[in-house]
């Protein structure tokens, strides 16, 4: 497993429940800031493995971008579970919500 690939997991694991990260945040804390679609490719391919808490990780807007009905409302629902505030159509305010780094 590369290195990169290693840290994206280990930063995903660790985000605390009740706060989201940006693909691009996960992408420069694990040394590549151009890597975002590296780190939704890690999801897609390792959450189950690594049982990642995918639904913590939206983009840069804030928002869930998931085209898939069924998957988006389960991460909608993930995170309003751990208390995240999201709009219908799927939006996180991230001064709120957003780990600090």
């Amino acid at each position: 497993m590369q290195p990169f690939t290693k840290e994206v997991i280990r930063i995903i694991q660790n985000i605390p429940s009740g706060k989201v990260m940006t693909y691009g945040q996960v992408a420069r804390l694990a040394g590549n800031p151009r890597g975002a679609r590296q780190v939704a490719r890690i999801l897609h391919s390792l959450s189950k493995k690594y049982q990642l808490p995918w639904h913590r990780v939206i983009n840069a807007r804030g928002e869930i971008v998931i085209s898939d009905h069924e998957l988006f409302t389960e991460q909608k629902r993930n995170l309003e579970l751990e208390g995240v505030e999201v709009s219908p159509e799927g939006k996180v305010n991230l001064h709120i919500y957003q780990v600090q780094n």
